[in-house]
């Protein structure tokens, strides 16, 4: 009689998965007891970086409060959130650091107390940086950012990091807007587009330069906005050794119905290869006009574009607008316009250490005609200027430039249109030239420091191939591969499976 097989693959089987659950569960128990996370991701999206750690260690003796704006429960409704909810319960652990969160519409008391004049604004999920008084906020768009390949990135603990390092300094950034020039301040017609740039992390102020020696030397950007007489000889010294020194200067020049042009402008202007144009452009194409405050169609009230950077450039202001615009959810191209303004032009000189390009201009009838339609009406200079104005009726114009010195690394704005940083004169139509210019801000002085952290990537796994053929076999290997084992496998069950 023929003997018996055992077959022990089962019991085998069934000791292995009892002494693994008898090693792995303990080890599970202990290491959530201890609340250990093993960060197995290639840039540590869930570990404080070194830099980060040696940061916060400098900072230890500093009592720092941080708020986040929402419930901890949102962390788990939204994974891809999940390595903010880490660097935010990496900081709480610090003794020095107490984490809040909280909804400010039902805490209605503490969002006052972090911002009571109303200028940071309340966003659900913004992070709000406190320390000794000097309070930063951090939206959350800044924490998830997206690579050229449109990949996601993690930047919260940069972030987060550099508005701690701010707040322990006390050193936000001073934007000044020069008085005495204009009846138009940051007080009156301009508070509210002052408020916006002080809810971006800048300390807002007036500046009479005729009461100080020079610009001050915690100016991060300086505003001459709406001028309506030039300045002095004295003061377009002030800021020409401000220019010379690295300083960024924001010039918002519209229309001015005065006798004889503004020479020491011009003169400041020049030194970045720019010369201001007296005139007011307005748009004799129907379908390009907008409607002004008094909903009536208006040919000062026009459509325009936002000239996307060349290959040469080095300096993108435009790309992020122009895919916001694109992607219709909180700007669209009803949007895209201006009114009231003048234009600027290009001196024929030009320096290697000069960078300028255009970031307003008006369209042609269509893409490829080269046709343009607008009307340029001589206001203010003197007769000179008159006739250069008029010779740019029905031409392509720019209504604002970026131009930047490379070797010194002043930088300056102009556009020609204060309409869109009034309070009351601003319109749906304007809305996003008055972001572009609010953007510049940030490449003229930008208000976070770099900690050397950078953004966190996921990690991804790709295959490339040099053509279909190529792929193709690469399938049939992953594909069927696999199959062929799997019959045999199923084959040599069925054979011994009475062994």
């Amino acid at each position: 009689m023929q003997k018996k097989k055992f077959n022990l693959s089962g019991p085998i089987a069934f000791v292995i998965a009892v002494l693994i659950l008898l090693i792995f569960v303990p080890f599970n128990l202990i290491a959530n007891y201890y609340d250990k996370v093993i960060d197995m991701t290639p840039s540590g999206r869930y570990t404080l970086t070194p830099q980060a750690a040696r940061i916060l260690d400098e900072t230890a003796g500093e009592k720092i409060e941080v708020f986040f704006l929402d419930d901890p429960i949102v962390f788990q409704k939204y994974p891809y959130a999940l390595p903010l909810y880490h660097t935010l319960s990496e900081l709480e652990k610090r003794d020095n650091i107490t984490l809040t969160y909280f909804d400010p519409n039902e805490n209605v008391t503490l969002a006052k107390e972090l911002d009571p004049d109303g200028v940071l604004g309340m966003v659900d999920d913004d992070t709000f940086i406190r320390v000794n008084g000097t309070v930063k906020r951090i939206p959350y768009a800044r924490m998830f950012v997206k690579d050229e390949q449109e990949l996601p990135e993690y930047a919260g603990e940069e972030a987060i990091v550099s508005a701690i390092k701010l707040c322990t300094e006390q050193n936000l950034p001073k934007v000044y807007f020069l008085s005495g020039y204009s009846t138009k301040t940051i007080d009156t017609v301009y508070s509210g587009y002052a408020e916006a740039i002080a809810s971006d992390n800048y300390v807002v102020e007036s500046l009479d330069l005729t009461s100080v020696d020079a610009v001050p030397s915690d100016a991060a950007i300086i505003y001459l906005a709406g001028p309506e007489k030039d300045i002095s000889s004295v003061d377009r010294q002030k800021l020409s050794d401000y220019i010379d020194n690295g300083g960024a200067i924001s010039m918002i020049l519209p229309p001015c119905e005065t006798k004889g042009r503004f020479t020491n402008i011009e003169f400041l202007l020049a030194k970045f290869e720019i010369a201001m144009d007296y005139n007011e452009i307005s748009e004799s194409n129907k379908s390009y006009q907008y409607r002004d405050k008094n909903q009536d169609q208006s040919p000062e009230y026009f459509k325009v574009t936002y000239p996307m950077p060349n290959g040469e450039q080095s300096e993108d202001l435009t790309t992020e607008l122009n895919k916001t615009i694109a992607a219709g959810s909180s700007m669209d191209s009803s949007m895209v316009g201006i009114s009231h303004c003048r234009s600027f032009s290009a001196l024929a000189s030009s320096s290697e250490m000069i960078e300028k390009n255009s970031i307003i201009e008006n369209l042609p009838t269509n893409q490829d005609s080269g046709v343009y339609t607008v009307i340029s009406t001589p206001k203010g200079g003197d007769d000179e200027s008159a006739k250069a104005a008029e010779k740019l009726n029905d031409s392509p114009v720019v209504l604002g430039w970026y131009s930047y010195n490379k070797q010194n690394g002043s930088k300056l704005i102009v556009v020609g249109s204060d309409d869109i940083i009034q309070n009351d004169a601003v319109s749906p139509n304007t809305v996003a030239t008055r972001t572009l210019v609010l953007f510049t801000n940030t490449w003229l002085f930008n208000s976070d420091v770099s900690m050397g952290i950078g953004n966190k990537s996921n990690s991804y796994d790709t295959m490339h191939f040099d053509d279909a053929k190529h792929a193709t076999s690469a399938l049939r290997i992953f594909i069927v591969i696999p199959i062929v084992l799997a019959v045999l496998g199923l084959a040599v069950w069925l054979k011994r499976r009475y062994a």
